[in-house]
């Protein structure tokens, strides 16, 4: 690990400690140049996952893009950056241990759905109305009136 202050790559482990239920490991750092302290994070890479686009195209699964879409549903509503990088962890984890290579970009969109549906109303509408590429306000009022009909 190259430090951010100097540059130098020889450091020190301070401190480990488990994170997000186990998914990530936080290191803490000592450059052995500066001894500046800093924090790195650890996690599993899912490797060839591929999702499978509504149009058939296949693009390898990206958990920034699953993150910063959330992060879009959820703007400016009262939900903290740790639970939504908690969802993240949870969607990442289901669909990388329900599906080998390949996942349907629909079973993603729905299990989104699912959690932010859970988590706060109008980001799951939001969401949604990018998901299911509503084109009128009608289709707004229909999924509106579903949540108030499924509590």
């Amino acid at each position: 690990m190259r430090c951010p202050k100097c540059g130098c790559q020889e450091d020190k482990v301070v401190d480990s400690r488990s994170s997000r239920e186990g998914a990530i490991i936080r290191r803490r750092r000592e450059c052995l140049g500066c001894q500046y302290r800093y924090t790195t994070y650890e996690q599993i890479e899912h490797e060839n996952l591929l999702v499978v686009k509504r149009d058939g195209r296949r693009e390898e699964f990206s958990r920034e893009k699953l993150l910063s879409g959330l992060k879009k549903a959820c703007q400016k509503r009262p939900i903290s950056p740790k639970v939504i990088e908690e969802v993240v962890d949870k969607i990442a984890t289901e669909i990388s241990e329900q599906f080998e290579r390949e996942v349907p970009g629909g079973e993603i969109g729905e299990r989104v759905m699912r959690e932010l549906r859970l988590l706060d109303e109008v980001a799951y509408v939001r969401f949604a109305s990018v998901y299911r590429r509503f084109q009128e306000a009608t289709e707004f009022v229909k999924e509106v009136s579903r949540l108030g009909a499924n509590p």
